[in-house]
């Protein structure tokens, strides 16, 4: 799971995880500056929104997130720290041009956004997850 990501806002470089708290994603606009957003939900976050901080694409195409009226959003990351099934990180860079796939999920004032993930293709992957990359 991408459990750390780095990215610009304000002309700061920002690195968090998802563990933080008060964890936020920026997320692509058409016009003006990205905004922020928080980051999943955690276990003690109140909210009727889901736990955690990605969305499956398989659940996604099943219709499982439809009841939080998804939408589809670019998150500008520069890098994002992947766990393997060890539990060790790893940073990797996102080249210019490609995004992270996020997905903003609302229930009434709530709204919070989650990382897209897809399952590894390959059968000796050491990551049961990855980050949905798009281009642009």
């Amino acid at each position: 799971m991408c459990e750390g990501v780095m990215y610009l806002y304000q002309k700061r470089l920002i690195t968090l995880y998802f563990q933080h708290p008060q964890a936020k994603l920026p997320i692509k606009r058409t016009f003006g500056e990205n905004a922020l957003i928080t980051w999943g939900r955690r276990q003690n976050d109140k909210g009727q929104l889901p736990f955690g901080g990605w969305a499956r694409l398989e659940a996604i195409n099943r219709g499982m997130w439809d009841p939080y009226f998804p939408k589809p959003v670019k998150i500008p990351l520069i890098k994002f720290m992947q766990k393997d099934m060890m539990g060790s990180g790893q940073w990797f860079d996102i080249t210019k041009g490609y995004w992270v796939q996020g997905l903003v999920a609302q229930q009434d004032k709530e709204r919070r956004v989650y990382i897209v993930t897809i399952n590894p293709e390959l059968p000796e992957a050491i990551y049961d997850s990855w980050p949905r990359i798009i281009y642009q």
